[in-house]
């Protein structure tokens, strides 16, 4: 296993120094694919493969077969508890190599800051990680459209889809702050949230601290507009149903089943619900919510607007239906509202919401427009890139102040509060302190769903030469100039299931470019290197008069000796 990594390295050292002929280089290629497979079987064969997992995977393992360390000590590092940064820096570096001493860390591994910050306590948490690579977020993945249909509880208005912009990484506070500005919203009211699938609410976001990144471009959000309320009130959760018609054996059997979007309401804790008949649905039913009288828990029977009923006619008279309810207990017993005597149902003092299915007869749906209640966008529709996302640039830079932007932590990945005991999703911010003599960056052009995947085909503006990154770290201990010049990078055309990969690759000895595509080299200018389909980008540090201190001292002496020619 060591021999084959060597022979990989004594490979790819030859072949980005630019020894030896463009023919010979291809034959290094090619032997260096099949030394590959034998020892990754999973990059084997012509099939699709990500060039940025199949780098990852040759440094990981390159590093650990040149490993100059033979026995790994381990030494826990301590967290920062108010010490200077430089301090803790160092000794996180210095732990760091005591495990990890290959020419690998000496030319490609950095090092940056983590800063957590308990949304609870406070606790402010300091760590330093090293980093192999910087995997940035393009402009369109910094922030997000997502689309949310709005219902009037009071029936005042008809549903509407509205699409706002929010912050990918940003928590569930941005969005209502957004959907509350692009509706009006009046100070007496207020906007529920839930995710609704399968025509149930799957649940409600009631934890402004709630990431948006849990949401899904394939989910399903509504926003419910009610009024405020000082009293204590509970949810009124409307689901509606309808027959299903199911063929059985000898005779036809009548199922239940949720359709269109369920609805919500307040009523108060105070009132009572009854049993009654249950004339004719108001207009806010049909239209985007269930009338309902909140001291009495009665539904409303004002009659339906003409825009609502198919069967309007220049008489205002009406013919009354029966809508049957059914209240759910909590024993999860249904409770019929619309048939027998007015009768008194009491509710648990502990209950904060109630659920009531709307049971739709088909002459019901026959008579009342309901597509307001079946159309329910998801919250970001894929569709063709336009001309200008392909066309317009962006900055590399800006894609590196996103990925240092601070972003809450996903649920699944909630950090432990060591002064809380319990787990948090706690805010994250990540600084660059040290950066190395190679620097790899991923464009994270891929983004997944559960339905799903999408590439972005935006253009990335990236420095060839004078990347500047001196301002951006965060050692300000550090006056050396962080100055890079791009020499290689990979492209990728084509969409997730099928695509195709090619390189531009500066000889350096030669001082010019070359593409590479499968078995044809040929030369390109510099200018020609820039394309939207730049993937992974490889830059070498620039020398300049004074000596590259590679963002602090470490202690070790490895990392001030390597670069590449």
């Amino acid at each position: 296993m060591l021999m084959i990594r060597v022979s990989l390295l004594s490979h790819l050292v030859s072949y980005f120094e630019g020894y030896g002929h463009l023919g010979e280089q291809q034959l290094l290629l090619d032997n260096f694919k099949m030394k590959l497979a034998r020892f990754a079987p999973q990059f084997s064969g012509y099939n699709q493969h990500d060039s940025q997992e199949l780098l990852a995977f040759l440094l990981d393992g390159l590093h650990e077969d040149l490993n100059r360390v033979k026995h790994n000590p381990y030494k826990k590092s301590k967290d920062a508890d108010g010490r200077p940064d430089e301090e803790v820096a160092d000794e996180y570096w210095a732990n760091h190599i005591a495990r990890n001493d290959s020419i690998i860390v000496d030319v490609c591994q950095g090092q940056y800051k983590s800063t957590l910050v308990c949304p609870e306590c406070n606790k402010i948490s300091v760590t330093f990680d090293p980093f192999m690579y910087l995997s940035l977020p393009l402009q369109s993945t910094t922030t997000r459209s997502m689309t949310v249909m709005v219902f009037t509880c009071d029936g005042s208005a008809l549903p509407f889809a509205c699409t706002v912009t929010v912050p990918k990484q940003g928590r569930c506070r941005d969005l209502i702050n957004a959907l509350s500005c692009a509706c009006s919203l009046k100070n007496r009211d207020e906007l529920k949230l839930a995710e609704v699938r399968n025509h149930l609410f799957e649940r409600f976001l009631e934890d402004p601290l709630i990431s948006l990144s849990t949401i899904k471009d394939d989910d399903h959000l509504v926003a419910y507009k009610i009024a405020k309320s000082l009293k204590k009130t509970l949810l009124l959760r409307l689901i509606h149903r309808c027959q299903e018609q199911e063929t059985g054996d000898t005779k036809a059997a009548q199922k239940l089943k949720p359709f269109g979007t369920p609805l919500v309401s307040l009523i108060s804790h105070d009132g009572v619900i009854t049993t009654a008949d249950i004339a004719e649905p108001c207009s806010s039913l049909a239209a985007s919510n269930t009338g309902h009288n909140s001291s009495s828990g009665e539904v409303c029977t004002s009659p339906v607007s003409d825009s609502m009923n198919k069967d309007s006619s220049g008489s205002r008279a009406v013919t009354l239906l029966k809508l049957p309810l059914q209240l759910v207990e909590e024993s999860n017993a249904c409770i019929d509202l619309s048939v027998g005597e007015d009768k008194a149902i009491k509710l648990s003092s502990t209950s904060t919401s109630i659920l009531v299915y709307v049971d739709w007869s088909q002459e019901l749906l026959e008579k009342y427009n309901i597509h307001y209640l079946e159309n329910l966008p998801e919250v970001f529709k894929y569709g063709p890139v336009n001309k200008k996302a392909r066309t317009e640039p962006l900055s590399l830079y800006t894609c590196l102040e996103g990925f240092l932007r601070e972003e809450p932590l996903v649920p699944e990945d909630m950090w432990y509060c060591p002064k809380c005991k319990e787990r948090r999703q706690a805010s994250k911010k990540l600084d660059l302190w040290r950066l190395p003599e190679v620097l790899v960056i991923h464009l994270k052009r891929f983004s997944y769903s559960r339905s799903m995947k999408h590439k972005l085909e935006t253009f990335v503006n990236f420095p060839i030469r004078d990347f500047e990154l001196t301002n951006y770290i965060a050692n300000k201990n550090n006056t050396q100039r962080q100055l890079y010049e791009l020499y290689a990078l990979t492209n990728h055309y084509g969409g997730m299931g099928s695509g195709h990969y090619t390189a531009h690759i500066k000889l350096l000895d030669e001082n010019r470019w070359y593409n590479f595509d499968d078995t044809h080299i040929s030369p390109i200018n510099e200018e020609d290197v820039k394309s939207a389909a730049a993937y992974v980008l490889f830059y070498r540090r620039v020398k300049t008069g004074d000596a590259i201190s590679n963002g602090g001292n470490s202690g070790t002496g490895h990392n001030n000796g390597s670069s590449l020619k």
